[in-house]
C-alpha cells in the first residue's frame, strides 16, 4: 500500500510538473507573441507620428503660404494698375491670376517691361512695391527650398509664375535704377 501511495504521489508530481512545464512553455510563447505585437504597434505608432508631423508641416506651410500670397498680391495690385494689366480670368488663386495676367501681357507685348521700368523710376510707391515683392518672393522661395525635402514643390515655384515674375520684376528694377 505504501508503494501504491508513493507511485500515485510520483505520478501526481510528474503530471503536475508536466502541466507546469506545458504552462510555462505556453506562457513563454504568449509573451513572445505579445512582444512581437507590441514591437509592431510601436513601429506603427512611430509611422503614424511621422505622417502626422509631415501633415502638420504641410498644413503650417500652407497657412504660411496663404499669408505670403496675400502679401505678394497686395504689392502687385498697384503695379498692375500702373502698367495697365488685368488679371487672368480663371478660377486660380488671385495671386496666380495677377501674375499670369502680367506675364501673359509681357509675352504678348514686350513694351510692358518699359512701362514697368518707367513706373518704377517715376513712382516711389511702385518702386517700393516691386522691392517689397522681390524680397518677400525670394524669402518665400528660400523657405520652400528649406522645407521641401524632395525639391519638387520649390522647383515648381521657381520655374513657374513666381520665378518668372521675379526675373521680370528684377529686370525692370535693374533697368530703372541703372538709367538714372
Amino acid at each position: 500500500m505504501e508503494n501504491t501511495v508513493i507511485l500515485i504521489l510520483v505520478c501526481l508530481s510528474a503530471v503536475i510538473s508536466l502541466t507546469a512545464a506545458y504552462m510555462l512553455f505556453k506562457n513563454t510563447k504568449n509573451m513572445q507573441n505579445i512582444s512581437k505585437t507590441l514591437t509592431y504597434q510601436y513601429n506603427l505608432l512611430v509611422k503614424i507620428q511621422t505622417v502626422l508631423k509631415n501633415k502638420m508641416s504641410v498644413n503650417e506651410t500652407t497657412d504660411k503660404a496663404e499669408i505670403i500670397y496675400q502679401d505678394l498680391l497686395q504689392d502687385l495690385i498697384p503695379v498692375m494698375a500702373a502698367i495697365d494689366v488685368m488679371p487672368r480670368n480663371t478660377s486660380e488663386h488671385p495671386l496666380w491670376r495677377a501674375l499670369g495676367g502680367i506675364m501673359d501681357e509681357y509675352k504678348n507685348n514686350p513694351f510692358v517691361l518699359e512701362k514697368l521700368r518707367r513706373a518704377i523710376k517715376l513712382d516711389s510707391n511702385i518702386a517700393h512695391n516691386i522691392n517689397h515683392y522681390l524680397n518677400h518672393a525670394n524669402q518665400f522661395l528660400q523657405y520652400m527650398a528649406n522645407t521641401d525635402t524632395d525639391g519638387i514643390l520649390s522647383t515648381t515655384f521657381t520655374d513657374g509664375l513666381l520665378g518668372q515674375s521675379l526675373t521680370f520684376f528684377a529686370q525692370a528694377q535693374t533697368l530703372a535704377t541703372s538709367d538714372k
